[in-house]
């Protein structure tokens, strides 16, 4: 018999169990409060850093866990506990890997730290590439970034928005165009120092569900950054600009690769890893439920209508751990996604949260309707799954146009 296994192994089982203490022991205790508050959980997150449960040394390990299911594995049990309050906690990494995946290794050194901070002085950084705008469509993207060559300075302009900690962050991670003419190629993101002047937030969203983690618009007005804060460096840039512009001018279609799709093809398994421990707390709270409570004399588990519809919920969910494992297994040992596992991952994943979490509400009945029961919370937050890091439909299209390697519009 060969090696293969889909068993954890005791120090990821180890990790696996404290993380879920964490979550069962802090998050779900305080998540109806702070989701009624609407406000950025900052007594957990710091309990979360007196731990190292919030840390970059953590997040570091589990990125480089060679088996790649250190992150997942973190984020479904963060997620069992409470969305909002886990994307409070790890809202800080879509910034951390735009740096990761773009950045020198001086400035991953330098950055990175700061976006955490320490045990006594937590810190939370955002990453902004949305616009009101350009979502999905990040070839309409309009914030400009232009390059002072009198100062070595990149001066940005423009609003983005849906930022996760976005104006509360101590170092924002800004995606924008340095060439108009080559579209998404065109693009490049900055890291905004703390403090820098211009940068403000704008309007903070009153959201339908992770309520707990702070979304808002940043604004930036002549934000002058310095010229190292460009994320790989200008030398490295004006090589990637003037082959995009030679493919241009010969219509070579070759992929050069964006800043943005960078970051988010890293994350999209993590996100498919969010969707599960949504789904697998909604279903093992229905399943408890449906035992406990009585109808016509017996445990309404006693039901196939009932008990069916827990069979369907646990398969899907285990389905879509699966895919995320997989995805996730592929880019730690360098395989590329030719079938677009990634956007599979997520996008089976979210679209699982959303159906288990109303399932779950339809086994409770009126209670799970109700906030005096956490499905009701559990299905509010699923829906932002299948929206941020690109929508259920553009998973699609980016699978479709995999699949076919025709450009499907």
């Amino acid at each position: 018999m060969g090696d293969f296994t889909l068993e954890l192994n005791d120090e990821q089982q180890s990790v696996r169990e404290w993380i879920h203490g964490f979550a069962a022991d802090v998050m779900r205790p305080a998540a109806a409060e702070w989701d009624e508050r609407e406000e950025t959980p900052w007594p957990i997150i710091q309990e979360a850093a007196k731990i190292g449960l919030y840390s970059l040394d953590f997040y570091a390990q589990q990125f480089f866990d060679p088996t790649g299911l250190g992150i997942p594995m973190t984020m479904e049990e963060l997620f069992w506990g409470d969305a909002g309050i886990a994307l409070s906690i790890v809202g800080t990494g879509l910034a951390a890997v735009g740096v990761l995946a773009n950045g020198t290794e001086e400035q991953i050194g330098t950055w990175v730290p700061q976006m955490y901070g320490d045990a006594s002085d937590v810190k939370v950084a955002a990453f902004c590439s949305s616009e009101p705008d350009a979502g999905s469509d990040v070839g309409s993207m309009r914030t400009r970034a232009v390059y002072d060559q009198a100062t070595d300075e990149w001066v940005l302009n423009g609003t983005k928005t849906w930022a996760t900690n976005g104006g509360i962050a101590n170092v924002h991670v800004v995606v924008a165009v340095v060439d108009p003419e080559l579209g998404t190629k065109g693009h490049a993101s900055f890291i905004v120092p703390p403090g820098t002047p211009g940068l403000s937030q704008g309007q903070k969203f009153k959201k339908h569900g992770i309520r707990a983690s702070h979304t808002a618009e940043v604004v930036l007005e002549d934000v002058r950054v310095p010229g190292d804060c460009l994320l790989g460096g200008k030398e490295k840039l004006d090589e990637r600009l003037a082959r995009a512009r030679e493919r241009a001018r010969s219509g070579d279609g070759e992929r050069v690769k964006n800043a943005a799709m960078a970051t988010f093809e890293a994350s999209r398994p993590a996100v498919g890893a969010m969707a599960v421990g949504t789904a697998r707390a909604a279903y093992e709270y229905a399943l408890e439920y449906a035992k406990g409570r009585e109808q016509f004399g017996r445990p309404i588990i006693d039901n196939q209508g009932v008990a069916f519809q827990l069979a369907d919920m646990r398969t899907q969910i285990d389905a879509a751990r699966l895919l995320v494992w997989r995805a996730s297994w592929m880019a730690t040992a360098g395989r590329p996604f030719t079938s677009a596992e990634g956007s599979m991952s997520k996008l089976f994943a979210s679209e699982t949260a959303k159906k288990v979490t109303a399932q779950a509400i339809q086994i409770l009945g009126g209670n799970g309707y109700t906030r005096e029961y956490p499905v009701e919370r559990m299905h509010r937050d699923s829906a932002i799954y299948t929206i941020f890091e690109g929508t259920s439909e553009i998973q699609r299209l980016v699978i479709a146009r995999t699949l076919s390697g025709v450009p499907i519009r």
